[in-house]
């Protein structure tokens, strides 16, 4: 057991924090959850619950940290944060961080782990993704073997909407990841280039054989484009692909992602651009797919999760959104390929990631800054 291993080495003791519950529980009613504050991050940006409830965490400027729980589901349960080592250099200016991480498919078998991060080049910035492989005993944890399998194209001046979001295929052959328009509007809707797109890669970073567009003279990677700041993706159990991104002005979106579909980003949104001058919105016929869901005002959406377990029955099946400027935590319904608003709490701080552990409890991290960076469990009451 990892916990076992690490409090054999002695590596456990230096960094235990005490659980806090929080300390002011909402009005009866107001919350169908209750929170619980389990760790305190510096700017956390994703989290990967392992198979035994700990967890890797990363953090914007480029640490990633492993979180043990030490005293299992309980509630007010002894934590520890302990640096992973082998992680690369990533550039944190602006929207830049150490960002996604994901468990490979046969992570118990393989300990591969999946990780992305923005980084200088040639050109100027862009998104990298890498594997590596987890080891977690003596003289503590780290990633070894770390290899960059995929970087985005081009690098592009500027410090924003790189997206990098990861997401396997039920069957664990391929990988999907979230190319972001990095702020420059039209290359999401040039077929030669990687950003504003949702991409399909083998599990080794390479073009997945059969991408829709490749015949049409697409770069090979591309699965869908028209997009702007991807930073939620996840299937659901039905094996539909859903994924959520930053509108500009209003417009930000849920949408169903179908293979070769063009999703309308600078020509097309529910929103207007910062200066005020109009876009148009998503209509019938106009050739772009519309998003299942939108708002305006804007959410500014977090992580994406699609809820799988028991301890909140009513929402199983649903979408958990981190909500940033909206500080709140939104639930989507979905039906099949259809989906609607549901609930959208009050968080009171910047959500910036929502996980489900394997007691079926919801995770999310605030986002730091204006925020604590705090991991909060969320449990039924």
């Amino acid at each position: 057991m990892i916990r076992r291993t690490l409090a054999a080495t002695g590596l456990i003791s230096a960094t235990l924090l005490a659980a806090a519950a929080c300390s002011a529980q909402p009005a009866a009613g107001e919350k169908p959850f209750s929170e619980t504050v389990v760790a305190d991050f510096e700017s956390p940006w994703a989290m990967a619950v392992l198979p035994d409830g700990n967890a890797l965490v990363t953090e914007k400027d480029g640490r990633m940290r492993l979180l043990i729980i030490a005293s299992g589901n309980a509630k007010n349960s002894v934590t520890a944060t302990m640096p992973v080592e082998g992680v690369p250099k990533t550039d944190s200016a602006g929207q830049g961080a150490l960002m996604d991480v994901a468990l490979a498919p046969g992570f118990a078998r393989n300990h591969h782990v999946y990780f992305s991060g923005s980084v200088a080049g040639e050109g100027g910035k862009g998104v990298a993704l890498w594997r590596g492989t987890l080891h977690l005993d003596a003289p503590g944890p780290r990633l070894e073997g770390v290899e960059e399998l995929f970087r985005a194209r081009p690098f592009v001046e500027g410090n924003g909407h790189y997206s990098g979001r990861i997401a396997f295929s039920p069957d664990g052959k391929y990988l999907f990841f979230t190319n972001g328009d990095r702020q420059k509007f039209t290359p999401a809707q040039d077929p030669k280039v990687t950003l504003g797109k949702v991409l399909r890669l083998t599990l080794d970073g390479k073009p997945a054989p059969g991408n829709p567009l490749a015949a049409k003279g697409f770069a090979p990677e591309i699965w869908s484009y028209g997009h702007r700041n991807l930073l939620g993706i996840a299937f659901d159990a039905q094996g539909n692909l859903w994924e959520q991104e930053m509108g500009p002005k209003g417009g930000d979106e849920v949408n169903l992602i179908t293979p070769g579909q063009n999703y309308g980003w600078p020509n097309a949104s529910n929103g207007s651009h910062y200066d005020g001058r109009d876009i148009p919105d998503h209509m019938p016929g106009d050739g772009y797919a519309a998003p299942k869901v939108s708002w305006n005002p804007v959410i500014s959406p977090g992580g994406l999760m699609i809820y799988s377990g028991s301890m909140f029955p009513q929402w199983k099946g649903d979408a958990f959104i981190g909500g940033l400027s909206s500080k709140s935590l939104v639930r989507v319904d979905l039906n099949g390929t259809n989906a609607a608003k549901g609930d959208q709490w009050d968080m009171g701080a910047r959500i910036r990631e929502v996980e489900q552990g394997p007691d079926g409890a919801i995770w999310v991290l605030e986002d730091g800054g204006e925020s604590q960076g705090r991991l909060i469990k969320l449990t039924a009451r």
